[in-house]
Formats: C-alpha cells, structure tokens, sequence
C-alpha cells in the first residue's frame, strides 16, 4: 500500500506540472516548491536549534499561531519553520513574523522527507488539525522527533477507520501526543489503539480570544459606520450576495453594511457592486472621499476583516451557500456579534455547536434573512440574547493552548 501512496504522490506531481500552465493557483503550487532546499541551506545552520510547524493552509495556520507564539516566547533562540501546503495559506501568510523560516512543504516522496528533515533537523515536529504525510512521518518516526498533533480532528471518513486503512494507521504511531478538539475525535482514535490523547480543544478560541486585546481601530471604518447600525457580511460568495442584495437595496436608511468578499478579483467585485442600488464605494475608490455619506462599503483589499468585525452590530459570515461550507465564524462571536450563516455549516464543530447554542442563526433563503436581521435589528431582548451567547461561547472555551503546552513542556 505504501508503494501506491508514493506511486499516487509521483503521478499527482506530474500531473500538476501539465495543470500548472492553466492554473495560476498550480502554477504557485509548482514553482513556490523550487527553490524550498536552497532556502533552507541558506537560512537554517547544522548548529541552530529548530522547531517544525506544518499547516495545510491559512486556516491550520491560524489555529497554530497561538502556540507557534507561545514557544516561540519559551525558546526565543530557537528558530521556527513554518511550511504550507496550499498556495492559499503560504501566498498569504509568507511575510509573517512569527516565523524565522516560512515555506512549502515538498510534495511528500522519500527523497523529499529524507531531505527536508535533514536540512531542518528539528527538535519537536506539530502538524496542525489534519495533515498526515507518510514519508514525513516515517523520517521523523526514524529520526526520534517528538512530533504532535494540535487541534485534531478524527472523522469515520477517515482513512484511518477503514478495512484497508492499516498503512495509514501505522503512521499515527509517529504521534506523541494526540491534542483533540473532542471527545468524538478521543473515542474514534481509541478504538484504533492510540491512547496517548487528550481533548485539549481547539487552539482558534485563544487566537480569537487574543484579538481583543489588540488594537482593532480602524479611522477609515469609523468615518463610515458614523455611530450607525452596521452589518458586516464578511468573506461573501456570489451565492450570498444574490440572497443578500435585495435585503440591502432595501433597508432603513440608518442601516449600514460593510462587504467583504472572500473572493476580490475585478469582475466579481463589479458584478457585486452593480447588484447595489444604494450609495456604495469600495476600498479601492475611497480616497479623500467622506465615507459617511455612503450605506455600503466594498471591502476589495485582503486583511481587514478581522479589525472591520469589531465594529459590527450583526455580522453575516459566508460560505453557506456552497462548498465546502461556511468561513470562520469565531472572529465575530469574540466580539460578541450575532452571527446569521447559510445552511452548509454541519463539517464545522464550532458552527454546529454555536448554532445549537443559539448565537448563530441559520437561514435558508431570502426571506428568512429578512425575518432574522429585522427582529434583531428590532428586538432588543432578541439582539442581547444573541450577542451574550456568543461571547461566552469564545471565552467558555479557551485554554487549549496551555493544555498543549503543559504536556509538551
């Protein structure tokens, strides 16, 4: 089954090379990997002391980040590698601080494992809620690297759980520790023979938890919103959009709405733009302009949408309408905003949970968004109840970074 897996990863690489001259987002994927063990020779000596931080994409990463940070305050001559696998998380995230060295993860062949462990030589190896590389794992397993897993999720359709899954089964011996955000996810690896776990939770809630201890202002946001009601809908699809544009066009006029799409190219920011019949500008026009003047703000830049929640009164998270399903709804119940999702949410623990709380309303069409943002807008009592919930469900669950570095350390 091995000789499959890296048969599976030598054509995927091949395949990709002839997909890379369509896709610019391959085309990253490709040619972000050329130069990884020459960055590593470069910045990384036989002498340092390293420790590895893997994560699928930005999302992974953010999960990551508050124990990244807090070993990075614990062992401040160590240096820390980051890699990705996704152009998605690296593109975004290649600049960051916290990091000594951020790159690519090599796609997972032998020779690629061998090698980039070699270079890297780390002390402690964290791969971060799902990431499961079998080469990887068997150099580290080889080299007795203490390696974790933060934030897990173990699901039935996993491969783990399978008849024919034993080879990847294998590869969890690697693990030292197992750090679950559940106890389903306990349960399901128990019953594989791995009792070296514990449900820690998950890392978000610190990271989001975090933000409020930053300074979130932003001059530009406050000249907008002018102490109005405002919505924000953040990381909006089309499918969103088409639900909530007729809600805008509509609304009181003391009802501002800040949007930022999760996708920023020209033509769907224009298609969005001329579904609104109110007064808007995007961030792009803004200028000199006196931004209190306009009902709608376009967010077309990257980055922001954390800082633009805190200023929220509701806040529409999308996704929901398609797959793989809804964005990070965390960054605005810290802030204690009522949150309203499409009904494609039920792959994320934190959503299903939320929703089952009751600070996360789930609408289905057009007029159940109207039903629900015109009683919280309207309901007092309603708009409270909603607010308080899901500020205790941040701060009732956070603490999973220190689980971890208990443990750990």
């Amino acid at each position: 089954m091995l000789f499959l897996y890296n048969l599976a990863v030598y054509l995927a690489a091949f395949f990709l090379k002839i997909i890379a001259l369509f896709s610019p987002k391959i085309k990253l994927f490709i040619n972000g990997r050329k130069d990884v063990f020459t960055i590593l020779e470069e910045r990384i000596k036989p002498t340092d002391k390293t420790i590895w931080f893997h994560a699928a994409s930005l999302g992974e990463y953010e999960q990551g980040l508050p124990v990244i940070e807090k070993i990075k305050e614990k062992y401040p001559l160590h240096k820390i590698i980051v890699t990705f696998f996704s152009p998605s998380g690296y593109e975004v995230r290649k600049n960051n601080t916290v990091a000594d060295v951020t790159l690519y993860l090599p796609l997972d062949t032998k020779s690629n494992a061998k090698r980039f462990l070699k270079l890297a030589h780390p002390e402690l190896a964290f791969f971060i809620k799902y990431e499961f590389w079998l080469n990887y794992l068997g150099e580290l397993k080889k080299n007795e690297t203490p390696t974790f897993l933060i934030s897990g999720i173990f699901r039935e359709s996993q491969m783990f759980f399978k008849w024919y899954g034993g080879f990847y089964r294998k590869a969890l011996k690697t693990f030292t520790y197992f750090f679950v955000q559940n106890e389903s996810s306990k349960q399901k690896i128990e019953a594989i023979g791995f009792h070296n776990v514990i449900v820690s939770g998950d890392t978000r809630f610190d990271r989001v938890n975090a933000i409020l201890e930053r300074d979130n202002t932003l001059d530009f946001i406050e000249n907008f919103k002018n102490n109005q009601t405002t919505i924000v809908i953040g990381s909006s699809w089309p499918k969103d959009e088409a639900v909530l544009a007729e809600y805008i066009n509509h609304a009181p006029e003391n009802v501002k709405f800040i949007i930022a799409p999760h996708n920023i190219k020209g033509d769907q920011i224009a298609s969005l733009k001329s579904q609104i019949t109110k007064s808007s500008i995007l961030f792009s026009e803004k200028g000199n302009a006196d931004l209190s003047d306009y009902n709608v703000f376009i967010i077309d830049t990257v980055g922001l949408l954390t800082k633009i929640y805190s200023y929220g009164t509701i806040a529409y998270v999308g996704g929901g309408f398609g797959n793989p399903g809804i964005h990070n709804i965390l960054e605005p119940a810290t802030f204690g905003i009522p949150i309203i999702i499409g009904p494609n949410y039920s792959h994320f623990a934190e959503a299903t949970e939320l929703v089952k709380l009751g600070g996360c309303i789930v609408i289905n069409n057009k007029e159940e968004l109207k039903q629900n943002l015109d009683r919280l807008l309207s309901d007092e009592k309603f708009f409270k109840e909603k607010s308080q919930i899901c500020k205790s469900f941040i701060q009732n669950n956070t603490g999973a970074t220190d689980s971890i570095m208990k443990i750990v350390f």
